[in-house]
C-alpha cells in the first residue's frame, strides 16, 4: 500500500472514470473529442462529487499530445498528461479562491493569460471555491472572461453557485454536480479497497456510504482512515468505533420504541449513548434514514432502499404495527432536529 492518500491516489484519470456524474462527462467528452471547447467552464455542486478531478481531466484532455482526432479522453501516458498528474504542468494555473480572493490575483491573471502557453495548447486556469472572490476581484476577472485569448480556458469550481454574479454565470458553460448514489460510492470504494490488498465486508462499505453523504472524496477518506488504523481487514466494529457510531442496532432499537410509543425506553437509549461519551449525530442521522426506509415500506416502495437484511427485517415488522401519520410525524420531528455544535447537547433528540 502507497503512503498517498488514497482520494489522491485514485484520482480519476480520465472521464470515464469518473464516478456518478454521466451527464456532465459525456458533454465534455464530445466537446474535447469534436473541438467545440468553451472559453469558461462553470462546475457547481456538493463537495467531493468531482468538480476539481473533472477540471484536471479536461486541462490534461485539452493538452494531451498523443489523444487520436475524435477521441475525447486523455491518454494519460504522453508528457503532458503525466506533468499534470504530478503536477508539474506550468500551463495549468490552480487557484484556490478562499485565500486568493483579492482584486490583486485576478489582475494577475489578467496580465499573464494574454501569454501564449508554454509547453501545451491551452492555458488551462482552475479556480476552486470561485464563490469566495470578492466584489472587486468578480469585476477585474469579468473583462478577461468578456475577451478571453484563444489560448485560454478558465474552469470555476464552487460549491455555492448562487453567489456568483450573474455576469460571471452568464458567460460560463455550467455544468451542475449531484451527490454521488450509494450504489455507485460502494462499488468504487470496493474497486479501490481491492486494488489495496484489503479486505471490506459489503456491509462496511454500505455504512462508510451512508456516513459520506454522497461524497466520494469523503468516504475515500474515511476507508483511508480504517485502512491506516486496522490494516487491511476492517471489520464493522472498527467502522463503527472510527465513526463515534453506537451501531446500526440502537439506531434500530430507537427506530422501534419510536413507532411503539415507548418513550421511557427511547429516552433511556438516548442517555445511555451519551453517558457513553459518543456521538449522538450519527445516531440522529442513521435514525431518520431508518424511519425514512420504514414509510417508504409502509407506502410500498421497496426498490429505493439500501438496507441490511436484518434492518430491512426488523423495519418491516416496525412499520407493519404502526399506522402512516405516527411515521410522518415522527420522521418529521426528528428530521427537524438541529445538532449544530461540536459537542451537541442530547436535549433537541430527547425532545423530539
Amino acid at each position: 500500500m502507497s503512503g498517498e492518500v488514497l482520494y489522491r491516489k485514485w484520482r480519476p484519470p480520465r472521464f470515464a472514470d469518473i464516478v456518478g456524474q454521466n451527464a456532465v462527462t459525456q458533454t465534455l467528452t464530445q466537446a474535447v473529442a469534436t473541438d467545440r471547447i468553451s472559453h469558461a467552464y462553470l462546475l457547481c455542486g456538493p463537495r467531493g462529487t468531482g468538480k476539481t478531478s473533472t477540471a484536471r481531466v479536461l486541462a490534461k484532455a485539452l493538452n494531451c499530445t498523443m489523444r487520436p482526432p475524435g477521441v475525447g479522453d486523455p491518454c494519460g501516458a504522453c508528457d503532458s498528461c503525466r506533468a499534470i498528474d504530478q503536477g508539474s504542468y506550468i500551463d495549468l494555473i490552480e487557484i484556490d479562491a478562499a485565500s486568493n480572493r483579492g482584486i490583486d490575483q485576478m489582475r494577475d491573471i489578467r496580465e499573464k493569460v494574454r501569454f501564449s502557453p508554454t509547453q501545451g495548447r491551452y492555458k488551462v486556469y482552475i479556480i476552486d471555491e470561485a464563490h469566495s472572490l470578492t466584489p472587486e476581484a468578480f469585476n477585474a476577472f469579468l473583462k478577461t472572461l468578456e475577451e478571453p485569448p484563444p489560448h485560454s480556458v478558465f474552469v470555476l469550481a464552487t460549491t455555492e453557485a448562487h453567489r456568483l454574479p450573474a455576469t460571471i454565470v452568464s458567460r460560463c458553460q455550467r455544468f451542475d454536480f449531484h451527490r454521488i448514489a450509494p450504489s455507485d460510492v460502494i462499488d468504487r470504494l470496493a474497486e479501490i479497497a481491492t486494488a489495496e490488498g484489503v479486505d471490506v465486508a459489503p456491509e462496511v462499505l454500505r455504512t462508510i456510504s451512508r456516513a459520506s453523504g454522497g461524497s466520494l472524496r469523503d468516504a475515500t477518506n474515511l476507508l483511508d482512515q480504517l485502512i491506516t488504523s486496522f490494516g487491511a481487514n476492517v471489520s464493522i466494529e472498527q467502522v463503527q468505533e472510527l465513526l463515534g457510531m453506537g451501531g446500526e442496532d440502537r439506531a434500530l432499537a430507537l427506530v422501534k420504541h419510536l413507532l411503539t410509543n415507548n418513550t421511557k425506553a427511547a429516552l433511556e437509549l438516548i442517555n445511555t449513548i451519551t453517558s457513553e461519551g459518543q456521538d449522538i449525530r450519527p445516531l440522529h442521522r442513521m435514525t431518520v434514514d431508518f424511519l425514512r426506509a420504514a414509510l417508504l415500506m409502509k407506502s410500498g416502495v421497496k426498490d429505493a432502499l439500501d438496507l441490511s437484511k436484518e434492518a430491512y427485517g426488523e423495519l418491516s415488522f416496525a412499520s407493519s404495527n404502526t399506522t402512516l401519520d405516527h411515521l410522518l410525524r415522527a420522521l418529521r420531528m426528528f428530521g427537524q432536529v438541529s445538532l449544530k455544535f461540536d459537542q451537541p447537547s442530547p436535549l433537541p433528540l430527547e425532545l423530539a
